[in-house]
């Protein structure tokens, strides 16, 4: 992706949050410059990569296949102590450009997604198969704000701002906001998150993803921090 689409992208997703009258942690607002005289105080947000995280997944097209995503807490998952065992995002998706997440599973995680405001998200579900792929045969069972639902493989799953779907371990999955119903403001409250080693994708994709710096970074991205 180019540093200019990646600048745009948090630019828009700022401004949409504000029209929720959703306010980020004062780190989301830091400048490159910022950071720099903050390093000292800042190892735990790095270590934890709390913070902006824009990736198109390796797809070369951030349109339809691509989120912004906000980290705001994470646990370790080497504490050993469990003192803080979860972690909260918030993924931001553009109902204009069909942007999508790419399907995946977690080994690890169980996490509810919420519908913060916005649009309407539509989340689609398949279980693991014993292969590894997506299993087109059998139903999925998932709980949403608590109430039992059963759906077809694949099936598009309607979540309306407020509203939540779980999804646990071994399951895959992609969300997106429905086209023409507006910027869709996506909450997730998991245990700890992983990055790094626990999304598993059904077709090879990039968690993170190289940028080519055609302008001067907005905020730096989670995976960023030892760079600037």
């Amino acid at each position: 992706m180019k540093r200019s689409e990646i600048n745009a992208a948090i630019v828009t997703a700022k401004k949409r949050l504000e029209e929720y009258r959703i306010t980020l942690p004062e780190f989301a607002y830091w400048s490159v410059e910022d950071w720099k005289s903050k390093w000292d105080v800042t190892g735990r947000i790095r270590e934890r990569m709390l913070g902006w995280d824009v990736s198109d997944f390796g797809s070369d097209d951030f349109d339809t296949m691509g989120a912004v995503l906000f980290t705001v807490r994470n646990g370790d998952k080497n504490d050993t102590e469990n003192k803080a065992p979860y972690a909260e995002k918030y993924i931001l998706l553009d109902d204009t450009k069909e942007q999508s997440l790419p399907f995946h599973y977690h080994i690890d995680k169980t996490e509810d997604i919420i519908n913060r405001g916005g649009g309407v998200m539509v989340v689609e579900m398949f279980n693991k198969a014993e292969d590894g792929k997506e299993d087109r045969e059998n139903d999925i069972v998932v709980y949403q704000d608590g109430i039992r639902h059963t759906y077809k493989p694949g099936e598009p799953i309607y979540v309306t701002p407020g509203n939540s779907i779980t999804i646990e371990p071994y399951m895959y999955h992609r969300f997106y906001a429905q086209k023409g119903k507006g910027y869709l403001i996506c909450g997730e409250v998991s245990k700890v998150n992983d990055d790094n080693c626990d999304n598993i994708f059904l077709y090879p994709q990039s968690r993170f993803i190289p940028v080519e710096e055609d302008e001067a970074i907005l905020h730096p991205l989670v995976n960023e921090y030892d760079n600037i």
